[in-house]
């Protein structure tokens, strides 16, 4: 199985090149030096990674930040004011000292401060900003826990175990570009505070995580209206108002952090049961659920 290692040894083998599991409020992230391309080559290898999905960069305050992009609009200072440390990316056009192999070659860097004390500590003592996706194979679940991370990859990664995830999803990504705010992936902050917040009304993906198919369980996961809807009653069935007939259940919170909090720990449960399918009630199509739904649609994406 992997080891666990302490911060000051997580932080000696993100400065020596090597890869490094550790936690975020959102999920774990597989973590290099952002700033060396060979250790980060490393990350798109293991993961079996696109080189056409760039990567997050993870600093530990707002001054870091302004080092590794060339521009600092008045937007992103106000988002990062109000949402810094938080699972919030912002897609900015990257400084020189960024290579092109963390932004898939594009001349913009997703940049974010986690909102977890183990992250922040890490990138402090290590001392460079740390690139990572989150700390599974390239589409699949997404690790919320150390051990989602062991299952995944054995004893080919070393982990900071800070506990389990608070957020349990991936960060909001807005792009910043040209005095534009795009959207670019859903997450538990909603766009719509995000831009009241800020006073506004086959090639490179801009942002992580927008391939039709991600976040995916190894079982078929079906994204249903209701009981209804189940393909017959020998899977299992995800709910949170109407409970199922089917050999397994399992209720999920009714209101959208606590649900996404929970989310992929539940994922990951069921899916090593070995049921032939998992489904599960779709969530409200509101901003309060986007992040959520939209990880789930890419899931159930066939």
């Amino acid at each position: 199985m992997s080891k666990t290692i302490s911060l000051i040894e997580a932080a000696e083998l993100i400065r020596q090149g090597e890869l490094v599991a550790f936690p975020t409020e959102t999920v774990y992230g597989l973590g290099a030096n952002a700033l060396d391309a060979r250790a980060v080559a490393k990350i798109f290898e293991l993961k079996g990674r696109p080189a056409t999905s760039p990567l997050i960069v993870h600093v530990a305050s707002i001054d870091m930040a302004k080092r590794y992009v060339s521009e600092w609009p008045r937007q992103a200072e106000e988002l990062a004011t109000r949402y810094w440390p938080g699972p919030l990316t912002l897609v900015l056009p990257k400084s020189a000292e960024i290579p092109e192999i963390v932004t898939a070659g594009l001349s913009t860097v997703g940049i974010r401060v986690p909102a977890h004390a183990v992250a922040l500590q890490l990138i402090e003592v290590a001392g460079v900003p740390i690139a990572a996706p989150s700390a599974n194979r390239f589409s699949g679940l997404s690790p919320t826990t150390a051990d989602h991370v062991r299952e995944e990859f054995g004893d080919s990664v070393a982990i900071l175990d800070g506990g389990p995830t608070k957020v349990g999803i991936e960060s909001t990504v807005v792009s910043l570009m040209d005095g534009k705010m795009t959207l670019l992936r859903p997450g538990m902050i909603s766009f719509g505070e995000i831009q009241q917040a800020a006073a506004v009304a086959g090639e490179s993906h801009p942002a992580p995580g927008m391939h039709a198919r991600h976040y995916s369980p190894r079982t078929r996961l079906l994204l249903v209206a209701g009981p209804d809807d189940l393909p017959d009653r020998h899977g299992a069935y995800i709910w949170r108002k109407k409970a199922g007939l089917t050999a397994r259940s399992l209720r999920m919170p009714t209101d959208a952090a606590s649900y996404a909090a929970r989310l992929y720990s539940a994922l990951h449960e069921l899916d090593h049961e070995g049921w032939p399918w998992i489904a599960v009630e779709a969530p409200p199509d509101t901003p309060k659920w986007a992040g959520i739904l939209d990880r789930l649609r890419r899931a159930a994406f066939q």
